[in-house]
């Protein structure tokens, strides 16, 4: 189970970690956080010292009643950082969260390696395209409708049955196109109640049968601190308990805010499955 991020192959076999780099200013827990070139650079330090195989960068909130950014301000957010990034960490294996084609072209071309789509290409009909011309990995996720308008699309008969449906439709989609690395996210908290989601993380097994990699990303989100009763800041304890459910069901990649945690987390799983 491997990845190819610009010639090199990473191994999913064992779980990794991806480490989350918000430049929006309106991120729900660290937005507007990190302000300067030195912020990005040091925060981005911090994750790869303590274990990230992966910097997942960007430049537009997907948070559920985000504000609405153009594709130019996105860019021009995201372009600088990603260049710099890249000069000061050569090795770095970067990740561009965004849903837009002209977004992910000018993000490679300025050295990152995979793009982490919410929309699975449904938010923008070139964005499959460009992920095969430039043979980059693609995460792709489930959601529905747009982060103004999921928090209203939450009717389903049989949710698992019909994000498996729904992931069947966009890898075959990919396919068509000659996308070879394709990685899926379940997406909590994106067009799903609290009990939706745990619904999803519940039978996370089931989405093995799709035969890709899966990643979680749960750090810090509501439906865990509005189950706690607290806050995005006291979240840690939560998100460390669920992402080790969700290595047991099968996840290979954990998108978070606190790496050293979610590493941890993962050294422990993996020396637990070694006495199976």
């Amino acid at each position: 189970m491997t990845i190819n991020c610009k010639g090199e192959l990473v191994d999913l076999s064992s779980p990794k970690v991806m480490g989350i780099l918000n430049i929006t200013p309106d991120s729900f827990f660290d937005g507007g956080k990190y302000k300067s070139d030195a912020d990005f650079l040091n925060q981005t330090e911090k994750m790869l010292s303590e274990g990230a195989s992966f910097i997942d960068v960007g430049a537009y909130s997907s948070r559920p009643n985000a504000v609405f950014v153009s594709e130019e301000q996105e860019i021009k957010r995201l372009t600088p950082i990603v260049a710099l990034l890249v000069k000061k960490f050569p090795e770095i294996i970067l990740s561009i969260d965004t849903f837009r084609a002209e977004v992910a072209k000018v993000a490679i071309d300025n050295g990152a390696a995979i793009i982490n789509d919410i929309s699975a290409g449904l938010l923008d009909d070139k964005m499959l395209q460009v992920i095969a011309d430039e043979k980059v990995p693609y995460i792709m996720m489930h959601m529905r409708g747009t982060p103004q308008t999921m928090t209203t699309l939450t009717d389903y008969e049989d949710i698992v049955k019909e994000m498996i449906f729904y992931f069947s439709k966009r890898i075959a989609a990919a396919r068509s196109l000659g996308i070879n690395d394709i990685i899926i996210d379940p997406g909590f908290g994106f067009a799903k109640t609290i009990e939706q989601n745990y619904e999803v993380l519940q039978k996370l097994e089931l989405f093995q049968m799709l035969e890709l990699p899966l990643l979680s990303a749960i750090s810090r989100k509501s439906m865990i601190y509005k189950v706690l009763e607290n806050n995005p800041e006291e979240a840690l304890n939560g998100t460390t308990f669920l992402n080790t459910i969700s290595l047991m069901k099968g996840a290979k990649i954990l998108r978070v805010h606190d790496v050293q945690e979610a590493v941890e987390c993962v050294t422990l799983f993996k020396k637990l499955q070694n006495h199976e």
